[in-house]
Protein backbone atom coordinates (compact mmCIF):
# COMPACT_ATOMS: atom_id res chain seq x y z
CA UNK A 1 0.00 0.00 0.00
CA UNK A 2 3.22 2.40 0.93
CA UNK A 3 3.98 2.10 -2.98
CA UNK A 4 0.20 2.66 -4.04
CA UNK A 5 -0.15 5.79 -1.78
CA UNK A 6 3.26 7.40 -3.25
CA UNK A 7 1.81 6.57 -6.84
CA UNK A 8 -1.49 8.36 -6.33
CA UNK A 9 0.28 11.81 -4.27
CA UNK A 10 2.31 11.93 -7.36
CA UNK A 11 -0.62 11.75 -9.74
CA UNK A 12 -0.74 15.83 -10.39
CA UNK A 13 -1.49 16.16 -13.99
CA UNK A 14 -4.51 14.68 -14.89
CA UNK A 15 -3.18 12.48 -17.54
CA UNK A 16 -2.69 9.25 -16.40
CA UNK A 17 -0.40 7.79 -18.74
CA UNK A 18 2.04 10.47 -18.24
CA UNK A 19 1.84 10.38 -14.32
CA UNK A 20 2.59 6.85 -14.77
CA UNK A 21 5.14 7.10 -17.07
CA UNK A 22 7.19 9.72 -14.77
CA UNK A 23 6.72 7.26 -11.57
CA UNK A 24 8.53 4.84 -13.74
CA UNK A 25 11.92 7.18 -14.59
CA UNK A 26 11.70 8.59 -11.37
CA UNK A 27 11.96 5.25 -9.88
CA UNK A 28 15.06 4.33 -12.20
CA UNK A 29 17.09 7.42 -11.24
CA UNK A 30 18.14 5.08 -8.64
CA UNK A 31 19.69 2.53 -10.86
CA UNK A 32 18.61 -0.39 -12.95
CA UNK A 33 15.64 -2.57 -11.80
CA UNK A 34 13.94 -6.14 -12.90
CA UNK A 35 10.46 -5.47 -14.25
CA UNK A 36 9.32 -7.26 -10.85
CA UNK A 37 11.35 -4.87 -8.58
CA UNK A 38 9.94 -1.93 -10.80
CA UNK A 39 6.36 -2.63 -10.25
CA UNK A 40 6.79 -3.05 -6.49
CA UNK A 41 8.77 0.80 -6.76
CA UNK A 42 5.81 2.25 -8.60
CA UNK A 43 2.72 0.38 -7.62
CA UNK A 44 1.75 -0.13 -10.80
CA UNK A 45 0.17 -3.37 -12.28
CA UNK A 46 2.54 -5.66 -13.51
CA UNK A 47 1.21 -5.59 -17.15
CA UNK A 48 0.86 -2.06 -16.91
CA UNK A 49 4.42 -1.69 -15.33
CA UNK A 50 5.41 -3.78 -18.54
CA UNK A 51 3.55 -2.21 -20.98
CA UNK A 52 5.00 1.39 -20.32
CA UNK A 53 8.55 0.38 -19.79
CA UNK A 54 8.64 -1.43 -23.41
CA UNK A 55 7.29 1.48 -24.71
CA UNK A 56 9.81 3.54 -23.50
CA UNK A 57 12.85 1.39 -24.63
CA UNK A 58 11.72 1.40 -27.89
CA UNK A 59 11.44 5.20 -27.93
CA UNK A 60 15.31 4.72 -26.26
CA UNK A 61 13.38 6.73 -22.97
CA UNK A 62 14.80 3.03 -21.37
CA UNK A 63 17.49 0.39 -21.90
CA UNK A 64 17.92 -2.85 -20.84
CA UNK A 65 21.04 -3.88 -18.65
CA UNK A 66 23.56 -6.91 -19.05
CA UNK A 67 21.11 -8.32 -16.80
CA UNK A 68 17.80 -7.61 -18.53
CA UNK A 69 16.68 -5.18 -16.07
CA UNK A 70 15.07 -1.86 -17.29
CA UNK A 71 17.27 1.40 -16.94
CA UNK A 72 17.26 4.55 -17.91
CA UNK A 73 18.06 5.33 -21.98
CA UNK A 74 20.45 7.88 -24.12
CA UNK A 75 17.03 9.27 -25.24
CA UNK A 76 16.73 10.69 -21.53
CA UNK A 77 20.62 12.41 -21.91
CA UNK A 78 19.69 13.99 -25.34
CA UNK A 79 16.43 15.69 -23.80
CA UNK A 80 18.48 16.52 -20.56
CA UNK A 81 21.55 18.06 -22.92
CA UNK A 82 19.11 19.93 -24.44
CA UNK A 83 16.98 21.48 -21.56
CA UNK A 84 19.89 21.95 -19.50
CA UNK A 85 21.39 24.52 -22.59
CA UNK A 86 18.49 26.54 -22.69
CA UNK A 87 18.56 27.53 -19.22
CA UNK A 88 19.48 30.87 -19.06
CA UNK A 89 21.27 29.54 -15.48
CA UNK A 90 23.86 27.69 -17.43
CA UNK A 91 24.98 30.26 -19.38
CA UNK A 92 25.67 32.46 -16.65
CA UNK A 93 27.76 30.23 -15.31
CA UNK A 94 30.24 29.51 -18.18
CA UNK A 95 32.76 31.91 -16.54
CA UNK A 96 32.61 31.06 -12.99
CA UNK A 97 32.94 27.76 -13.95
CA UNK A 98 35.57 27.59 -16.04
CA UNK A 99 37.92 30.03 -13.56
CA UNK A 100 36.32 27.29 -10.58
CA UNK A 101 37.85 24.87 -12.98
CA UNK A 102 41.06 26.15 -14.08
CA UNK A 103 42.18 27.45 -10.57
CA UNK A 104 41.15 23.48 -8.85
CA UNK A 105 41.97 21.34 -11.32
CA UNK A 106 39.03 19.56 -10.95
CA UNK A 107 35.24 18.74 -12.52
CA UNK A 108 32.84 21.51 -11.49
CA UNK A 109 29.49 21.24 -11.87
CA UNK A 110 26.15 23.21 -11.68
CA UNK A 111 23.08 21.82 -9.85
CA UNK A 112 19.45 22.71 -9.94
CA UNK A 113 16.50 21.43 -7.71
CA UNK A 114 13.27 19.86 -9.68
CA UNK A 115 11.41 17.98 -7.41
CA UNK A 116 13.16 15.31 -5.45
CA UNK A 117 16.13 14.91 -8.04
CA UNK A 118 19.24 17.76 -8.72
CA UNK A 119 19.85 18.03 -12.66
CA UNK A 120 23.33 18.76 -13.59
CA UNK A 121 22.65 22.10 -15.49
CA UNK A 122 26.45 22.32 -16.64
CA UNK A 123 29.44 20.33 -16.68
CA UNK A 124 33.22 20.77 -16.65
CA UNK A 125 35.90 17.93 -16.57
CA UNK A 126 39.61 17.93 -14.81
CA UNK A 127 42.51 17.73 -17.41
CA UNK A 128 43.28 14.74 -15.04
CA UNK A 129 42.99 11.14 -16.42
CA UNK A 130 41.60 10.14 -13.24
CA UNK A 131 38.53 12.56 -12.87
CA UNK A 132 34.84 13.14 -12.10
CA UNK A 133 32.36 13.14 -14.76
CA UNK A 134 29.13 14.00 -14.38
CA UNK A 135 27.09 14.32 -17.76
CA UNK A 136 25.08 17.35 -18.54
CA UNK A 137 21.53 16.56 -18.35
CA UNK A 138 21.88 13.97 -15.76
CA UNK A 139 19.49 13.39 -12.45
CA UNK A 140 21.06 12.68 -9.33
CA UNK A 141 19.83 11.98 -5.94
CA UNK A 142 19.26 14.93 -3.48
CA UNK A 143 20.23 13.42 -0.43
CA UNK A 144 23.64 12.17 -1.22
CA UNK A 145 26.94 14.35 -2.14
CA UNK A 146 27.44 18.00 -1.30
CA UNK A 147 25.59 19.36 -4.00
CA UNK A 148 22.25 17.57 -3.45
CA UNK A 149 22.72 18.47 0.24
CA UNK A 150 23.25 22.46 -0.83
CA UNK A 151 20.59 22.29 -2.59
CA UNK A 152 18.39 21.31 0.37
CA UNK A 153 19.72 23.87 2.42
CA UNK A 154 22.51 22.78 4.08
CA UNK A 155 25.73 24.79 4.18
CA UNK A 156 28.15 25.47 6.70
CA UNK A 157 29.06 28.90 8.37
CA UNK A 158 31.64 28.99 5.76
CA UNK A 159 29.53 29.65 3.13
CA UNK A 160 30.40 26.14 1.79
CA UNK A 161 29.90 22.16 2.48
CA UNK A 162 31.79 19.44 2.00
CA UNK A 163 30.69 15.52 1.35
CA UNK A 164 33.04 12.23 1.02
CA UNK A 165 32.54 8.94 -0.88
CA UNK A 166 28.62 10.01 0.15
CA UNK A 167 27.02 9.35 -3.60
CA UNK A 168 30.26 7.36 -5.25
CA UNK A 169 33.29 5.41 -3.39
CA UNK A 170 36.59 7.42 -3.83
CA UNK A 171 34.80 10.23 -4.50
CA UNK A 172 34.72 13.81 -2.50
CA UNK A 173 32.98 17.13 -3.28
CA UNK A 174 32.59 20.86 -2.06
CA UNK A 175 29.89 22.83 -3.02
CA UNK A 176 28.52 25.79 -2.40
CA UNK A 177 24.87 27.77 -3.28
CA UNK A 178 24.18 30.36 -5.96
CA UNK A 179 21.11 32.28 -4.12
CA UNK A 180 18.81 34.95 -6.28
CA UNK A 181 18.46 38.25 -4.80
CA UNK A 182 15.71 37.30 -2.05
CA UNK A 183 18.75 34.83 -0.88
CA UNK A 184 17.23 31.36 -1.63
CA UNK A 185 19.19 28.99 -2.95
CA UNK A 186 18.40 28.88 -7.21
CA UNK A 187 21.75 26.38 -7.24
CA UNK A 188 24.98 25.09 -6.31
CA UNK A 189 27.71 24.67 -7.59
CA UNK A 190 30.59 22.43 -6.31
CA UNK A 191 34.05 20.46 -7.23
CA UNK A 192 34.34 17.08 -7.25
CA UNK A 193 36.99 14.54 -8.01
CA UNK A 194 38.95 11.30 -6.49
CA UNK A 195 40.55 11.49 -2.96
CA UNK A 196 43.66 11.07 -3.82
CA UNK A 197 43.48 14.32 -4.78
CA UNK A 198 41.14 16.28 -2.90
CA UNK A 199 41.60 14.56 0.54
CA UNK A 200 39.04 13.39 3.07
CA UNK A 201 38.94 17.24 3.99
CA UNK A 202 38.66 18.34 1.25
CA UNK A 203 36.47 21.90 2.76
CA UNK A 204 38.88 24.11 3.75
CA UNK A 205 41.24 23.64 0.54
CA UNK A 206 38.47 23.79 -1.85
CA UNK A 207 35.57 25.78 -0.24
CA UNK A 208 36.72 29.06 -0.21
CA UNK A 209 36.92 29.06 -4.36
CA UNK A 210 33.97 27.70 -4.79
CA UNK A 211 32.39 30.22 -2.62
CA UNK A 212 33.91 32.72 -4.84
CA UNK A 213 32.40 30.91 -7.89
CA UNK A 214 28.79 31.05 -6.67
CA UNK A 215 28.98 33.98 -6.02
CA UNK A 216 30.17 35.54 -9.11
CA UNK A 217 27.85 33.15 -11.02
CA UNK A 218 25.06 34.51 -9.15
CA UNK A 219 26.45 38.17 -10.30
CA UNK A 220 26.65 37.01 -14.13
CA UNK A 221 22.78 35.80 -13.83
CA UNK A 222 21.66 39.13 -12.24
CA UNK A 223 20.63 37.73 -8.96
CA UNK A 224 23.16 40.67 -7.00
CA UNK A 225 24.53 43.95 -8.11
Amino acid sequence: MRHIFQLVERTISRVGVIDKVVVILEALSGGPMSLATLVEATGLARPTGHRLATALEIHGFLRRDTDGRFALGAGLLALGHAAASGWPLAEASEAGLRRLRDRTGESVQLYVRQGDQRICLASLESAHGLRTIVDTGVSLPLGLGSGGRVLLGEVGSDGWLASVEEREAGVASVSAPVRDGDGRVAAAVGVSGPIQRLTHDPGPVFGPDVVAAAESIALAAGFTS
